[in-house]
């Protein structure tokens, strides 16, 4: 969901990719409620960590703690920033609970990076 929300609010003003240290594909209600503003990221793609090592990246931004502790240095990275969200994928309850995490993340993450943009990012 952040790298979606990063390429609809920041336009071409970043080059934006996204990876994981354990991808397992895109999660359907991510998906979902993402589509609900009329974002799609369907089309996006897990990657793992190890396709970007020989990458220069100006900022490296890890969304979860599992992801801070495991994330590799990557050298050059202007600035290196964890943003700690829960993830919606391990909620729990009827589905309609569940699509409410998922919600509540998805805004979350809009406004952190309304934030990292409006800050001069």
């Amino acid at each position: 969901m952040a790298e979606g929300w990063l390429r609809h609010l920041a336009d071409d003003r970043f080059d934006v990719s996204s990876a994981g240290t354990q991808p397992v594909g895109l999660n359907p209600g991510a998906v979902e409620a993402m589509q609900e503003l009329r974002i799609d990221i369907s089309g996006h793609r897990s990657k793992h960590l190890q396709e970007f090592l020989n990458q220069r990246f100006d900022h490296v931004i890890t969304v979860c703690d599992r992801a801070k502790e495991s994330c590799p240095l990557f050298p050059g990275a202007s600035s290196t920033l964890h943003w700690s969200f829960d993830d919606p994928a391990s909620a729990q309850g009827p589905p309609e609970a569940r699509r409410a995490v998922f919600r509540r993340v998805r805004d979350e993450i809009a406004e952190r990076i309304r934030r990292f943009i409006r800050d001069g990012a």
